[in-house]
């Protein structure tokens, strides 16, 4: 597998024609339009958080940490599948997940002060469509929470559905 580090401007969402999700729609002007890339084998997202984002005085919201999250893993699943098969990013086919489980550990208030560093990683693929990915989050160089997500492959560009529509773990 490669491991060559990517450009932060070469990020994954660029490839993600159609998306206009709140979180990961790089072309949604009101999102939070986060960046995913490779840093090594892992998928990385810096995003700074702003005053409208506070849960409480000083503290990023746990609903901002957790759109955070899910999309940066559903474009992490989505790269990680093209990596996989030795393609670049914007090659076809397109691929599309989403989210079937995110179960989220809050470990300590994770302050707004300070850019978040989202750092995620397949940790198992089955039947080449149910990826399991773990993602920390961390703020000031300490871990504040961390979650594991369950992506499903949804669509595929080379498909009208991908193969099966049990999405059983």
């Amino acid at each position: 597998m490669d491991t060559q580090s990517f450009s932060k401007d070469d990020f994954f969402q660029k490839y993600m024609p159609g998306d206009v999700c709140f979180g990961c729609g790089h072309s949604n002007t009101a999102g939070l339009q986060i960046k995913s890339y490779w840093q090594g084998d892992d998928c990385v997202c810096i995003w700074q958080p702003e005053i409208k984002h506070q849960g409480w005085p000083g503290i990023t919201c746990g609903g901002i940490i957790a759109t955070l999250i899910d999309c940066h893993c559903m474009a992490s699943a989505m790269a990680t599948a093209i990596r996989n098969e030795n393609r670049p990013l914007g090659s076809k086919p397109e691929y599309r997940f989403a989210t079937g489980t995110l179960h989220i550990k809050y470990l300590k208030p994770t302050p707004i002060a300070s850019p978040l560093t989202l750092k995620a990683k397949v940790t198992q693929i089955k039947n080449k469509r149910i990826y399991t990915l773990h993602c920390d989050v961390s703020a000031e160089k300490q871990k504040t929470v961390e979650a594991e997500v369950i992506a499903f492959l949804v669509y595929s560009s080379d498909q009208e559905h991908p193969e099966g529509t049990e999405f059983s773990a």
